[in-house]
């Protein structure tokens, strides 16, 4: 036999090294992404999902577990066949695990520690992150001792649970390859509450300020009362976790109840209780070292740049709350350190920032080291695709329309007040422009570019138009909430002192706008600003100078009116939407009513002026 000859007969080393990987790679891609199992025995007083010794896969494939498989799957009279549990459902996914405790009617979530968390060097990973428990009336627990399988495949397992005698009181939870569960009640299922130990609870607002409801800032027992719209985020202690819920458009309610630490520490949310409307909640635990941190802020750390223990996991678009004077405000974290001008505040070193991973603070006198500074992403920037933030959790459950409408990328975009600002030419405030307008005079060419302050006064001008325009529709929407808010008080007296307190808030912006109403002129001020400064663009004279520095001055001091008006109109309204958050927690009967102010407080900010905040805050 030739040589020839033996290598065709006679595969190479190499070759079957290949077709063995190969035999490997499709041998992996064969194991199921969601693996459903049967515990043998029912859990007792406690939940193992340590010794998985006794338990068995159910397979995806029933036929499977007759005596003659090929048999049974050509006889009809096997089809339909149910599968009983003989201990409990566990569900296991790439992302969690999900035990069915069906005696204390819990399904308890559990992290799965992934890549090198798997080998054991991360004690948080793996371990317990909450509780589902389902209602029928927003108190009874439902101990169901019914788990029916909807369907179990290699991508997708639906368990429908219940009780014996009720089983229309039910829900369907489904799980896939992600971190989303989804829970699907019956129309008689109210109620569901997630136990768990949470440090605090956020309700995103992307247009505005987040609600913050830390749990050790209120008193043990107490029950909160917030107004969150599709969206909840649940801040788990330990700062390597935390619980996306979604929610379709409806009346669901949600409320955190509180209790002491058995270990001594401050008031944690133990309950996140969610009334359903009888619609679906979607559930989602992200985990990450480090995926939300809390920083303890020190008066020491006053005007001076401030090294903080905490590095971002990965990238996104992270932020903190702080207080600027003293309205909490929204600070994403820059990727420079820089400074930041406000129409109020005026100057001042932007506080927040990265240095690669690394977390930098700068607090002074306009952004005081005041309390507490939580730090957590909503949406992705440069985001890992191994990575999901909550936005993504958003996107994916409630779809592209619903999620862009909650993330009105759209409004978050600043409105122009340039009139040539796509040619390039800006700082089209007064400022801007008068100092263009002063270089022009200072060399005494302000005859030879007389076209040239022309279009300077012009994009002057529309600028002025437009930031009057701007405080005129807070003025509007000012009025039409004060009308809005009296009706709501004659037909719901009992909420007297929380609309009081709203109303007080909303004065505040006629109220600015008529102190200031002298300082800010009028249209026929500027035109005659506009024309005396044209004037002196006639001939050369030494005095042109001095009499467009004296013009300068009532120029800004017009601009500087306006400015300082329309900042003040923003800061008020943000201050409404917080105060009509955070004032309901202890009125059920106010939460819709919050709502429904806050919504229209997010409509009034969307697209504002850089003049009133900087872009996407």
């Amino acid at each position: 036999m030739n040589s020839s000859t033996s290598a065709r007969l006679f595969p190479t080393a190499a070759f079957l090294v290949f077709c063995l990987l190969a035999v490997l790679r499709l041998t992996a891609q064969a194991a199921p992404n969601v693996m459903l199992w049967d515990t043998g025995t029912l859990f007792s007083t406690e939940v193992s999902v340590e010794d998985r010794a006794a338990w068995k896969p159910v397979p995806t494939d029933l036929f499977l577990l007759e005596a003659d498989p090929p048999k049974a799957r050509s006889d009809p009279g096997y089809y339909g066949r149910e599968y009983s549990f003989k201990g409990d459902a566990v569900v296991e996914t790439p992302k969690l695990l999900a035990a069915f405790w069906s005696a204390r009617g819990q399904v308890v979530f559990y992290s799965k520690p992934t890549g090198s968390d798997a080998s054991g060097t991360n004690a948080v990973l793996g371990s317990k992150l909450f509780e589902l428990v389902l209602s029928s009336d927003k108190s009874a627990v439902l101990a169901f001792d019914l788990t029916e399988i909807v369907r179990n495949g290699d991508d997708e397992v639906a368990l429908k649970i219940s009780r014996q005698g009720a089983a229309d009181v039910s829900a369907v939870l489904d799980f896939g390859s992600t971190e989303i569960v989804s829970v699907n009640p019956s129309s008689a299922l109210k109620s569901m509450s997630l136990l768990g130990v949470f440090d605090s609870g956020v309700a995103p607002a992307f247009i505005g300020d987040d609600l913050i409801f830390p749990g050790e800032t209120q008193n043990s027992g107490d029950t909160l009362n917030v107004p969150a719209e599709n969206f909840f985020l649940g801040l788990l202690r330990g700062e390597a976790a935390e619980l996306v819920m979604t929610w379709p458009k409806g009346k669901q309610q949600v409320r955190l109840r509180l209790a002491e630490d058995p270990a001594g520490g401050p008031h944690q949310i133990q309950s996140i209780d969610f009334d359903n409307d009888g619609q679906s909640l979607f559930l989602a635990p992200l985990v990450a070292p480090g995926i939300w941190h809390k920083q303890v802020l020190s008066p020491s750390d006053l005007e001076k740049d401030v090294t903080i223990d905490w590095k971002r996991p990965f990238p996104a678009r992270w932020k903190t709350q702080l207080f600027e004077e003293t309205l909490k405000t929204t600070f994403t974290f820059r990727q420079t350190k820089g400074d930041i001008w406000r129409g109020v505040p005026g100057s001042y070193n932007y506080p927040v920032w990265f240095e690669g991973d690394q977390a930098f603070y700068h607090l002074s006198k306009k952004v005081p080291p005041k309390g507490e500074s939580l730090i957590y992403c909503l949406e992705e920037q440069e985001t890992p695709l191994s990575v999901s933030t909550p936005a993504d959790i958003l996107k994916a459950t409630l779809g592209r329309p619903a999620a862009d409408d909650i993330l009105d990328v759209a409004g978050r975009k600043l409105r122009t007040h340039h009139r040539r600002g796509g040619a390039g030419v800006h700082r089209a405030c007064t400022c801007g422009c008068t100092e263009a307008i002063q270089a022009i005079f200072e060399t005494r060419d302000e005859v030879s570019r007389k076209d040239e302050i022309k279009g300077d006064l012009e994009d002057m001008m529309y600028f002025v138009h437009h930031h009057v325009d701007r405080i005129n529709e807070y003025r509007r929407f000012a009025d039409d909430l004060s009308r809005f808010l009296q009706a709501s008080k004659d037909s719901a007296p009992e909420l007297g002192p929380y609309v009081d307190s709203l109303a007080e808030i909303i004065q505040q912006i006629p109220q600015e706008y008529k102190v200031q109403q002298e300082n800010m002129k009028s249209f026929a001020y500027a035109d005659d600003l506009l024309k005396r400064t044209m004037l002196l663009t006639e001939k050369k004279d030494t005095n042109n100078l001095p009499a467009y520095m004296d013009l300068l001055k009532q120029w800004r001091g017009m601009g500087g009116a306006q400015d300082y008006v329309l900042a003040q109109c923003h800061t008020i309204t943000r201050r409404l939407a917080q105060a009509a958050g955070y004032g309901c927690v202890s009125l059920p009967g106010a939460v819709t009513l919050a709502r429904e102010i806050r919504a229209r407080a997010r409509q009034c900010l969307r697209n504002p002026d850089g003049y009133e905040i900087w872009a996407d805050y």
